[in-house]
């Protein structure tokens, strides 16, 4: 026969749970901190490249 775990009471643990719900991990936080601001990337350096590849097709008149 094997003795059944001891159980603890903690008084605390319902008001402690919020800190353990998934939401409010530091992976979510960080990625919710800036929404958008992945793609915001994406453009800026799309119009970047595009704006070098242009400029360097155009000659310079004088």
């Amino acid at each position: 026969m094997s003795n059944p775990p001891p159980i603890y009471r903690d008084p605390w643990a319902k008001k402690e749970a919020w800190r353990k719900h998934p939401v409010f991990a530091r992976g979510a936080m960080l990625s919710k901190m800036f929404p958008g601001f992945g793609i915001a990337v994406v453009a800026f350096t799309t119009y970047v490249i595009a704006e070098n590849i242009l400029a360097k097709e155009k000659k310079p008149s004088h």
